[in-house]
């Protein structure tokens, strides 16, 4: 069984995918080829962001975006624990300080009703994750930013494709990011990610950023990155988009069907919001014991995964530099594990996995 099976995936597109390597093949122009601004256009259309600015992973797309806020060191930014690194790498790696809010104990995201006392004369952003696919409470949220003069950050690197009121992940907020690294909901076959924003201003700012901080060729009016993402890249995503819809339909149905299944067993599971969708970046339960559970499974030949093993505040390089104080998410760390989930995923192998599990 595969955790995540791209194999299945190329072989439905690969005529869509290999014509359109194969025309970047023929044009090449390798670097901000035509498809570039194709992807960007199309995925603008698709969250309903006046703005898409394609980077070079979801990573770089968040990096950009605190350049593009103007984060100095001494800075302070409000985000959560329980996610990827990069979240607060990003965050770190220009001189500010992650300031961590514990999470929900039911979503896993981060946990509105603390982040108002979490700010100080110091906070320049608020970054919530979009954690296993599903938004946080973005509505919230913004409210308290704006009561506070804050940008908010949407890290939705996870949850592409999701909605949160009617309103597409990446485009509820100042800014949205997400990436396109092969696992994700629409991924390609390497790295990649992008920005999001309805700010004309901002847009702009990132794509001088996005090329060596450059307003015109060789005119270099800020401090940069090369943060492009490349044509290849942009060509199998635009690929992918084809059936994306048909991706999400799929994955909101296996996830709805995985939920039945927990619940008729009594298996505790990440809870998702009635007022939003999930794109199940990830299928996620909690179980004790769980390094017995993963091997039981695994004799079965189930793969699992586990986001997160350990909150970033207490990895070994953030807990000396990082404030907050995060119980719950401490606790869910312990217990969370993540089952096979892809858009091809049958009922059948459902079935098989809940069973192994409760057996």
């Amino acid at each position: 069984m595969q955790f995540i099976d791209l194999k299945a995936q190329y072989r439905e597109l690969k005529a869509s995918i290999d014509a359109r390597i194969g025309q970047v093949l023929e044009h090449g122009q390798y670097i901000m080829g035509p498809e570039v601004a194709e992807l960007e256009q199309k995925l603008a259309e698709y969250t309903g962001a006046r703005h898409c600015i394609t980077v070079a992973s979801g990573t770089e797309a968040l990096l950009i975006s605190l350049l593009a806020l103007g984060l100095k060191p001494g800075d302070e930014v409000i985000t959560t624990p329980f996610t990827f690194v990069a979240t607060a790498e990003v965050i770190v790696l220009l001189g500010a300080t992650p300031v961590f809010v514990d999470i929900e104990p039911d979503t896993c995201n981060i946990d509105v009703s603390q982040i108002e006392a979490a700010i100080t004369p110091r906070t320049r952003a608020i970054i919530p994750v979009s954690l296993y696919g599903q938004p946080a409470d973005m509505d919230e949220i913004n409210a308290i930013a704006a009561k506070h003069g804050l940008p908010v950050l949407e890290d939705g690197a996870q949850s592409f494709g999701a909605e949160y009121k009617g309103h597409k992940s990446c485009n509820l907020s100042t800014l949205g990011c997400t990436s396109f690294f092969p696992s994700k909901p629409l991924g390609c076959y390497g790295d990649g990610g992008a920005i999001f924003t309805s700010s004309d201003a901002f847009a702009q700012v990132c794509r001088e950023i996005r090329l060596h901080g450059q307003s015109k060729r060789y005119v270099h009016t800020r401090i940069g990155v090369g943060g492009r993402m490349d044509t290849l890249q942009c060509a199998i995503v635009l690929a992918k988009l084809e059936q994306f819809a048909w991706e999400v339909e799929q994955r909101i149905a296996i996830g709805a069907r995985y939920n039945r299944l927990m619940d008729e067993k009594g298996i505790t599971r990440v809870q998702q919001r009635a007022d939003r969708s999930s794109v199940f970046a990830q299928y996620t339960v909690c179980v004790e014991d769980r390094p017995a559970v993963q091997e039981k499974l695994k004799a079965a030949g189930i793969p699992t995964a586990v986001h997160y093993p350990v909150p970033l505040n207490e990895q070994p390089v953030y807990k000396d530099i990082s404030l907050g104080g995060t119980p719950v998410a401490s606790g869910i760390a312990k217990q969370v594990m993540s089952l096979p989930m892809h858009a091809r995923l049958s009922a059948r192998e459902q079935g098989q996995i809940v069973e192994v599990l409760t057996s």
